[in-house]
């Protein structure tokens, strides 16, 4: 039996447009000889649905969805397996199931319910579902088909060693002698993800001995993006086919008609820069254009992490929807314009400049009867940016473009960015990317062409606020305060484990945690982060704003 795995870019809330795909691709699927089309868990309504949830129009629509999709459907020779969201009628006031629904020819056969709901990082499920109850294997033309819904198949106790749940719904279902499993996932993307999770679901198929066929979400949904990288196992756990990372995809598989031997595949994932460049282009795109706009505005400084920024909106847009403002004060150096100017030929942007020295003058002039006697420090050097973050907002208004913001995580981190500032945007596209995984991504990029001039790879990092500033007269070297940052927010390392580890002073990294702790007031207030590591600021990371630390 031929089986699709047509992995989309759904749209939370979009159901006529989710739908449009979801038969497109089922079409597709029969014209192939597909007698089941596979879909990524909640597809017609789109994931993460978050609180739509709680409404209980969205989910009479959704209950409606799958009735449109059934007629829809009726004359396709392919069942259509997908993921929804539908009403619960349970007594723990949760409002919804997390569901899978197998229509064919215009009937429903099976609405599969999840039973293990992730509430870590960025999941909520148990704010918004009910768990389901004993879930059952179907017949399907003779063949049974154990359907789970993403995490249920995350809980084998022969691959974790430490499990987040005292069930596993797969063993459930393999007590009814399934001859098939197949996954409806959205996971989202972060580096190593796609390697972890091929692994742990080769290990079940070999500990089933039935072949397992994962369907996975692939785009950009607010912070999070979904990668894809949808694959069929046969029962020995070896990758029979494998669709593509970054973009929808339709594979078509027959998990029974293989050879002994499955064929050597090439892997999508054995470059985790280009991953996390091509994660970073595809969350951008989305982004956007999901929130209605086609345009983007950058703000130029000639250094790295603009660069970085430019680059990748001018691929998820094209270079005609990406506009670069270089803003000079009296402390950018030439080569911040320059620079800049070199970067957007390469890219093929529109560039402007607009001086902000006059401005800066008469913002110090007004200011100046209240400074009186006090001499010059932190507060001259944030007006700046300030003034930029004003001028960024009035394009955006007037040409209809969403700024994007180019802070990375290293300056996130400890709170060197300002408020209102550089901080100003929709969304920040490399605040998950450390600085020293900037400079690595942005060689990638120049692999066979000069996309970063060379002169902003090889300049000290500067905020160019006053005369002669570097990065390293307020920060640690950014070899040595990105580990620390990896370490303490990615993996909760404690102060005195990373400098034993690392063999950093215990001074200078309790110093570093100190400044990390006192910037959550910044980092709440910041444009959403696309998120490409396990732990990303924003939705997957909550700690209190007002809070004293010791270390």
């Amino acid at each position: 039996m031929k089986i699709a795995l047509a992995q989309i870019d759904p749209t939370v809330g979009d159901f006529a447009g989710n739908l449009e795909k979801i038969l497109a691709a089922s079409r597709r699927a029969a014209d192939s000889g597909a007698r089941i089309t596979v879909f990524s868990e909640l597809a017609i309504c789109g994931y993460p649905p978050a609180d739509f949830v709680e409404k209980p129009s969205f989910l009479a629509r959704c209950r409606a969805a799958v009735d449109e999709l059934a007629a829809a459907t009726r004359d396709l020779p392919t069942a259509v397996l997908a993921g929804v969201a539908l009403p619960a009628n349970g007594d723990d006031g949760r409002p919804a199931f997390n569901a899978a629904v197998l229509v064919d020819r215009g009937q429903l056969l099976l609405e599969q319910h999840k039973r293990l709901l992730p509430f870590y990082d960025v999941f909520d499920e148990q704010r918004y579902f009910s768990p389901s109850g004993p879930q059952k294997v179907i017949d399907f033309e003779g063949l049974r088909l154990a359907v789970s819904i993403c995490e249920d198949a995350w809980n084998d106790k022969n691959f974790w060693r430490r499990r987040l749940y005292t069930i596993d719904p797969m063993e459930e279902l393999m007590r009814q002698s399934p001859a098939l499993h197949i996954n409806l996932s959205s996971s989202p993307f972060w580096h190593k993800k796609r390697t972890m999770r091929r692994e742990m679901l080769a290990a079940i198929a070999r500990r089933d001995g039935i072949p397992v066929l994962m369907c996975n979400q692939v785009g950009g949904d607010d912070s999070l993006i979904f990668d894809g990288s949808s694959l069929a196992l046969n029962a020995r756990g070896e990758l029979i086919a494998q669709a593509a990372s970054f973009e929808e995809d339709l594979v078509i598989v027959d998990p029974f008609d293989m050879p002994f031997k499955a064929p050597p595949i090439s892997l999508p994932e054995d470059d985790e820069t280009e991953a996390a460049y091509r994660a970073l282009v595809l969350g951008t795109r989305d982004y956007v254009r999901k929130c209605g706009f086609s345009k983007v505005i950058i703000a130029l400084s000639g250094g790295i992490d603009s660069a970085l920024v430019a680059a990748i909106a001018t691929d998820a847009l094209g270079a005609e929807n990406v506009i670069g403002i270089g803003m000079p004060s009296p402390y950018s150096s030439s080569g911040s314009i320059d620079d800049s100017r070199q970067l957007a030929e390469n890219l093929g942007i529109r560039f402007e400049t607009i001086s902000i020295s006059a401005l800066f003058a008469d913002f110090n002039h007004a200011l100046a009867p209240l400074f009186v006697g006090l001499p010059p420090d932190i507060t001259e050097e944030n007006i700046q940016p300030r003034i930029r973050g004003t001028i960024l907002m009035a394009l955006s208004n007037k040409f209809g473009a969403l700024v994007l913001t180019t802070g990375n995580k290293s300056e996130m981190a400890v709170g060197y960015c300002t408020l209102y500032g550089d901080m100003v945007g929709a969304l920040a596209v490399i605040g998950d990317l450390v600085k020293t995984r900037v400079y690595a991504v942005c060689h990638w990029l120049n692999r066979e062409r000069e996309v970063i001039p060379a002169a902003i790879l090889l300049k000290p990092p500067s905020a160019e606020l006053r005369p002669g500033q570097m990065d390293t007269d307020s920060l640690p070297p950014y070899e040595v305060l990105d580990p620390i940052v990896e370490a303490y927010v990615e993996r909760y390392e404690t102060p005195e484990c990373i400098a034993k580890e690392r063999g950093f002073p215990l001074e200078l990294v309790q110093q570093v945690v100190r400044l990390i702790e006192r910037s959550e007031y910044k980092r709440q207030q910041a444009a959403p982060v696309l998120k490409v590591t396990s732990k990303s600021f924003g939705m997957g990371r909550r700690f209190p704003i007002a809070v004293k630390v010791e270390n």
